[in-house]
């Protein structure tokens, strides 16, 4: 077992406290992603696990067994952690091999075992016969995959990875993450992934957590419960591309509030929901959930003018003026190029909302 726990963890630097109070725990032969801003604090846990700092309060414990507290802690090589950063850190003058040997060879373990190890760890990461090249000779994702053997070549019980893609370009780091995914998959390791991208942490993880500025965590789920069921605006607004639409309530429903008068008002079709209890609020969507017409005939049609047309490639991206509110539209550019979308700037069109999420004044989610 190597599940992972940290409880009523506080961590300051001189006056600012990073964190405070904090329980986090990740499961067994999870890939556990925590999501946040930078500055957040996610760094911080991550070297507090590895024992690259202590808490000032509270326990941090891999496998039941607590390797830190406020008075002691564990030292780094005797926690069977895997860790892999951001910049690769692989040695320049060392062969593949090398490099990946080289936490077994601080272990003075045998020659013989070495070379099973790195043999298997490099067939593990997709490097089989890059043995003896250097790092000149590889490319980006191939040195991250050198960072991602040497990490596993020791066996972890846990692997902690600081924004292991940020320095790949695109299509190598949807590449990487995928790989990544199948290697947890493989291994049966447990995964602890830091990063501000979200894109990055919903596609890889078993379970999420956003944190806050402030070393909150916000809310904590699966890919789909938090993308689907935010807790508050913060939540919404960090995972995906966020619309946000402020209602009035009149004469029991939500009207768009953006300083219209009466003759330019535009009710919203759908309903806040039942639990929902004040006088305003906002509603939010992401830009698919916005279906557009040519027209503005139609059920809860709502008339929109088209500010900016981007085609993005597989995507049509549309920045839409409703009432005085301005809202980001999306469509596949194959249905936009069938249905004749491609609408000029300036010109008018219609909108209705396929899925709305609804929060109150104070930007609590209400369901």
């Amino acid at each position: 077992m190597a599940d992972l726990q940290l409880s009523g963890v506080s961590k300051s630097y001189g006056t600012r406290k990073v964190l405070d109070s904090l329980d986090l725990t990740i499961k067994s032969g999870e890939c556990f992603t925590l999501l946040g801003p930078s500055g957040s604090g996610k760094t911080v846990i991550l070297r507090l696990i590895a024992g690259f700092e202590t808490p000032d309060e509270g326990t941090v414990s891999i496998g039941g067994t607590v390797v830190a507290d406020a008075k002691r802690a564990l030292p780094p090589e005797e926690r069977r952690i895997g860790v892999v950063f951001q910049d690769y850190a692989v040695w320049p003058h060392k062969t593949v091999f090398e490099n990946i040997a080289y936490p077994l060879e601080i272990a003075k373990t045998s020659k013989e075992k070495i070379s099973e190890n790195v043999k298997k760890a490099i067939d593990q990461v997709g490097l089989k016969g890059l043995a003896n090249r250097y790092p000149y000779q590889l490319s980006g994702g191939q040195q991250q995959r050198v960072a991602l053997a040497r990490a596993l070549v020791t066996t972890p019980t846990v692997m902690l990875l600081d924004e292991p893609l940020t320095n790949l370009d695109a299509n190598l780091r949807e590449e990487m993450r995928f790989e990544i995914k199948e290697l947890q998959r493989k291994t049966g390791t447990t995964i602890f992934y830091v990063t501000h991208d979200q894109e990055v942490a919903l596609a890889i993880s078993d379970r999420l957590a956003v944190m806050d500025e402030s070393g909150r965590i916000r809310q904590t789920g699966t890919p789909d419960e938090v993308y689907e069921h935010p807790v508050d605006e913060f939540v919404h607004q960090f995972l995906g591309i966020p619309n946000y639409i402020p209602f009035e309530i009149r004469d029991g429903a939500a009207h768009i509030s953006a300083g219209q008068d009466d003759a330019t008002d535009l009710p919203i079709t759908e309903a806040p929901p039942a639990a929902f209890r004040g006088s305003s609020g906002k509603a939010a969507c992401r830009p698919m959930d916005i279906q557009m017409e040519r027209g503005t005939e139609g059920a809860g049609m709502l008339p929109a003018k088209v500010l900016r047309l981007s085609l993005l490639g597989p995507i049509v991206d549309y920045l839409l003026e409703v009432g005085r509110i301005q809202l980001r539209a999306q469509m596949q550019t194959e249905e936009a190029l069938a249905r004749g979308m491609i609408i000029e700037e300036g010109c008018e069109c219609g909108i209705r909302f396929t899925d709305l999420r609804w929060f109150d004044a104070k930007g609590e989610a209400v369901r």
